[in-house]
């Protein structure tokens, strides 16, 4: 029963939990047996309303006594219980003294919870009439003392109790107190200010002062961006900027303006996703900004945020040219930071655009660069996750690329286990969907199964819907590659929607292969078929050419899949693929077309060329010999010689 009490739930409780609350508060006199269904039926069995109409009905004489051992004093049809719990709460607060209302309205401005020395500094009374008073309101049960260091603390009984008697506070009265109450916790906490920073954004945006309002709301902002409270972090910073409006247009609001909207795109990247049209905005007004200020170290964040919106939209032309400049701008101000950013960027970009050894060189920079200590801060500046983490990466994605599986899997590991160090769970996230779809790769099933599993669960547990979606297409896979054909087909197709839904398009030509394989692993050949043609018309379209080799090799896989009639075709397919491959330098790529290549013509009698071709691959790996593609490949060639 105290369980049930203290907790002042507003939740109902089950029928019997409600009955022996009840009880417990009224007492079991005889003659409390009718009162005891009305006020269940009122309160629907809360534990919080029932708490407060057995109060209202004591203080207003329909019964006596105490806790647990009252008695009704009027006839049923004389109570009065108002029709809502807020009209309960009212009606208790009406029964107070003029002196203890309005301490108590003045508290309900100050906050939930509150320091004795904070009311002392915003309310006038002599210590001994507020010790009065607040003595009064916890006998009335309005507040309670919590023992506290280095002082005690009064809290509202509920968060309902404070709102019901903030509602009665004049407008005028309430920003006086809260331009009281933020000045008094200025002078009270100097000394750990940051502390406070959400308390005074919130008090000084509800006093009529916007310049002090501005200034927390955006130190607010960006601690919640640390904290990785970035549906938080949104509200505080959009806030700023709609109070900035407010403000007269000179070139210090112009700099602050812009401040707040570079503070803004991280969680709104994060919260809604890197394509989402606020991200857009908000980085393109920061731009705008920056030329009204004039010469700015913030415009290499503007650029960054623009170069990330049309990245991840797959824009790749456009965000190379963006990377182009960030590295221009890195270059000229000789800026680790910036260099290890704009590296990045650049490595990306030449990742998609099919460059993998260029990418990798720049990557590699970014990893030589990075120090956690000084360059762990600019995930919260930039893209929300770590350079580091993001560098190790790609790093890991292009080695595979280039032929170095091993290489691959540590630098992979490297990311995860940086990632974790770090405790920043969108890097964590960024990290396990590279390390999943590098397991992909690799043809790790149960690996591929594991990252996507905790990656989902991190991203629901975060709200993080872009590395949801991923993670959905990589359980799909697992599912699919581990034979559950149908369930796995339904979530990749699912995740797909879901990463399309967020405006997000990077990335897709591998999405689409891997439904295209899945498709053709079920039989449906035909739809396999649509879908490499969807890919490489997405490739033509946006220039990423990372996948379109294995495009082109599922292609031919799936014409001979059709038909064996279709040799001629595919075989231009898996050519197609191993001249993209060579031109890459993607030697994993050009492994897989040389040995769907070789397996064509071993059926055409083409043995020795078979042989030739395939060696000629196989031999320049000098590591990786236990993964799938290269246990494959020397299978084929061992059959290869007996027929020779």
């Amino acid at each position: 029963r105290k369980t049930y009490y203290t907790q002042l739930r507003l939740t109902p409780l089950g029928k019997e939990e409600a009955e022996e609350l009840l009880s417990f508060l009224l007492g079991n006199d005889v003659s409390l047996a009718p009162l005891k269904p009305l006020i269940l039926e009122k309160t629907e069995g809360t534990p919080f309303f029932m708490e407060e109409v057995v109060q209202t009905l004591a203080e207003d004489g329909g019964l006596s006594g105490e806790r647990s051992h009252y008695r009704l004093e009027k006839v049923l049809s004389e109570l009065y219980m108002p029709p809502t719990i807020q009209g309960v709460l009212a009606a208790r607060i009406d029964r107070l003294t003029a002196a203890e209302k309005e301490l108590l309205q003045q508290l309900s401005v100050i906050g939930r919870q509150f320091p004795v020395s904070l009311v002392k500094a915003v309310i006038s009374q002599t210590e001994d009439e507020l010790q009065q008073l607040l003595g009064a309101l916890q006998a009335r049960e309005f507040l309670y003392e919590q023992p506290a260091f280095p002082e005690s603390e009064y809290l509202f009984k509920h968060a309902l109790t404070q709102d019901v008697a903030y509602g009665t506070v004049l407008q005028e009265q309430r920003k006086t107190l809260h331009e009281r109450t933020g000045q008094a916790i200025e002078g009270l906490y100097r000394t750990s200010l940051s502390d406070h920073y959400s308390a005074l954004a919130h008090h000084y945006s509800h006093s009529g002062n916007p310049e002090k309002a501005v200034e927390y709301l955006h130190l607010a902002g960006q601690q919640a961006v640390r904290r990785s409270a970035n549906v938080e972090a949104v509200t505080h910073l959009t806030t700023a900027l709609a109070l900035l409006k407010t403000l007269p247009d000179e070139g210090e609001r112009a700099e602050q303006e812009l401040q707040v909207q570079l503070a803004l795109g991280p969680p709104l990247l994060v919260t809604k996703g890197y394509t989402a049209p606020e991200v857009e905005r908000v980085y393109l007004r920061a731009r705008e900004l920056c030329e009204q200020v004039g010469d700015t170290p913030e415009l290499f964040p503007a650029q960054y945020g623009l170069w990330l919106f049309y990245y991840v939209g797959a824009e790749h032309e456009r965000a190379y040219e963006f990377a182009k400049q960030l590295m221009h701008l890195a270059d000229s101000q000789h800026d680790s930071a910036l260099l290890l950013e704009a590296h990045f960027t650049m490595g990306n970009g030449l990742f998609c655009l099919g460059e993998f050894a260029t990418a990798r060189t720049h990557v590699e920079q970014g990893v030589a660069l990075y120090d956690v200590q000084q360059h762990h801060a600019l995930a919260f500046r930039y893209g929300s996750y770590d350079p580091g983490v993001g560098c190790l990466c790609y790093a890991a994605w292009a080695l595979w690329h280039l032929g170095y599986p091993e290489q691959a899997l540590r630098r992979s590991q490297e990311a995860v286990s940086l990632a974790r160090d770090v405790s920043h769970s969108f890097s964590l996230s960024y990290a396990l969907c590279f390390a999943g779809w590098l397991s992909e790769h690799r043809r790790e099933r149960k690996a591929v199964q594991a990252q996507a599993e905790e990656l989902i669960v991190l991203s629901t547990e975060h709200g993080f819907p872009i590395w949801l979606a991923r993670g959905t297409l990589l359980r799909g896979c697992a599912l699919a590659e581990q034979g559950h054909l149908t369930e796995g087909i339904d979530k990749i197709r699912e995740g797909l929607a879901a990463w399309q839904a967020t405006g997000s398009a990077l990335w897709s030509s591998q999405f689409l292969a891997a439904l295209a394989e899945a498709y053709g692993n079920d039989a449906q050949v035909e739809e396999g078929l649509r879908t490499v043609a969807e890919g490489l018309a997405f490739v033509e379209k946006t220039e990423e050419r990372f996948y379109e080799a294995e495009l082109y090799r599922l292609k031919g896989e799936l014409l001979l899949q059709h038909s064996p009639d279709n040799h001629p075709e595919a075989e231009v397919c898996f050519q197609q693929a191993l001249d993209i491959a060579r031109k890459q330098e993607a030697k994993s790529w050009e492994l897989r077309a040389a040995t769907s290549l070789a397996r064509l013509w071993q059926q055409q009698g083409k043995t020795n060329e078979a042989w030739d071709l395939l060696t000629t691959v196989y031999n320049w790996f000098t590591e990786g010999f236990d993964t799938a593609d290269l246990k494959d490949a020397k299978a084929l060639l061992d059959d290869l010689s007996e027929g020779r």
